[in-house]
C-alpha cells in the first residue's frame, strides 16, 4: 500500500487486489469492487469515531455494566445412570455410544 493510500485513507481496487495477493485470496472482479466499497465505508466510520474519541472519554468494552448471574451450586436429585441411558439409541458399558467424529476407529 502506498503512502498516498495511507495518508488519505482511500481504499482503491488496487489496494484491495494488493491485500488479497498478500493474503493469497483469489477474488473475482465483483468481489474486489464490493470489498473496495465496504472497506472504504469501514474506514469512513472509523474516522468518524476517531473524531469524537477524546482523552476524557473512558474506554468501555460494553456500554452497559454486566454482572454474572449465577446460582449457588447445590446437590439435588439427579438422574441415575440407568434413567439417563434408558432412551439412548446405543449404549455400551454404562455409557452413551456414539459414532466417531474424527474418523478414527476406537
Amino acid at each position: 500500500m502506498s503512502d498516498t493510500h495511507a495518508a488519505n485513507n482511500e481504499i482503491t481496487t488496487e489496494t484491495v487486489e494488493h491485500l488479497a495477493g498478500l493474503a493469497r485470496i483469489a477474488l473475482t472482479p465483483e468481489e474486489v469492487a464490493s470489498l473496495t466499497t465496504e472497506l472504504g465505508s469501514i474506514l469512513t466510520n472509523i474516522a468518524k469515531v476517531s473524531e469524537v474519541a477524546t482523552a476524557d472519554v473512558t474506554a468501555t468494552s460494553h456500554p452497559i455494566p454486566l454482572t454474572n448471574v449465577t446460582r449457588k451450586d447445590e446437590i439435588a436429585d439427579v438422574l441415575s445412570r440407568e434413567d439417563a441411558l434408558k432412551n439412548a439409541p446405543d449404549q455400551a458399558d454404562g455409557m452413551f455410544r456414539v459414532t466417531s467424529i474424527l474418523g478414527e476407529e476406537q
